[in-house]
């Protein structure tokens, strides 16, 4: 059954608004004769989102799953390392995870936990799933979705943080200038290096735990999540479709065919229970 799912598989991705903390590269050449102007709302800007934070975002969902069905997760963090908080790996440790690299004696020849095999990072041995950035663009007929792609207008927003003593009339103390995206809506699209059932049963649940959970402080996306800047809606496009079905999805003006109903129906009461299981199954044997 695993042999009918395309190692390349996308996630929706919708949100209002996106900041995260690594920033956002952005296409400006367009402006390079020097009249750009970053509030200017008429800016035509495209860029990329890093996949950095969305990879972390990701992996925290899955692990949330794996502590769900009582298992523990590959902490993504080395033992030794400088951490900023006093005792914060013990605590993780108390809190569902084992340490990094732990379920396995040799990670070139044993598997270890679902986490580890899927993001890997131990050893020089890269995880069999691969994370892509997500490109931008504000002008829709030139997002192509297949390619993991989305529309999304490119802002740069000014916050002043201003003095809360009422002699200084909320006097500006300084300014602070951040990158956001706002009305995204678009795919990011994963790669998996090896399909096994385990892999995508995890894939489906950990993202619908991300977006059952998307308003939870520790579950939004990016590094503004107290402004609300990375409520995410996301959901696991079926992986049976092929490309003219996904970019149906992102067609506005037209419905599922008979055909996507179907392979929705498919994909509901065949193959991801099947997938689930076997997931179940792996977080079971334990790391």
């Amino acid at each position: 059954m695993i042999e009918n799912i395309d190692p390349d598989v996308f996630v929706r991705i919708q949100t209002d608004l996106l900041v995260v903390g690594d920033s956002i590269m952005t296409d400006r050449h367009h402006a390079s004769n020097g009249n750009y102007q970053d509030d200017d709302p008429q800016n035509q800007i495209g860029g990329i989102i890093p996949a950095f934070p969305l990879s972390g975002w990701l992996r925290h969902g899955m692990e949330e799953v794996v502590h769900e069905y009582d298992g523990t997760a590959c902490h993504p963090g080395e033992a030794n390392a400088n951490f900023m908080k006093d005792d914060v790996y013990e605590r993780d440790l108390d809190d569902g995870y084992h340490e990094k690299g732990a379920c396995t004696d040799d990670p070139k020849e044993d598997d270890g936990c679902v986490v580890f095999e899927l993001f890997g990072g131990f050893g020089g041995v890269p995880g069999k799933v691969m994370r892509r950035p997500i490109k931008f663009n504000p002008v829709r007929s030139s997002v192509d979705y297949t390619r993991g792609q989305a529309e999304g207008h490119y802002r740069r927003l000014n916050r002043n943080i201003v003095s809360r003593n009422a002699d200084d009339n909320r006097e500006p103390l300084r300014n602070v200038e951040v990158d956001a995206v706002a009305h995204l809506d678009g795919c990011w699209h994963l790669s998996f290096r090896e399909m096994k059932p385990e892999f995508v049963g995890l894939l489906a649940e950990g993202v619908d735990f991300l977006d059952e959970h998307k308003t939870d402080f520790m579950h939004q996306l990016g590094g503004a999540r107290n402004f609300g800047a990375g409520i995410v809606d996301c959901h696991l496009i079926n992986p049976l479709y092929d490309e003219r079905e996904l970019k149906r999805v992102f067609d506005r003006g037209k419905d599922n065919t008979k055909k996507m109903d179907e392979k929705d129906d498919q994909w509901a009461e065949e193959y991801r229970p099947v997938f689930v299981e076997a997931m179940e199954e792996r977080i079971e044997e334990g790391p």
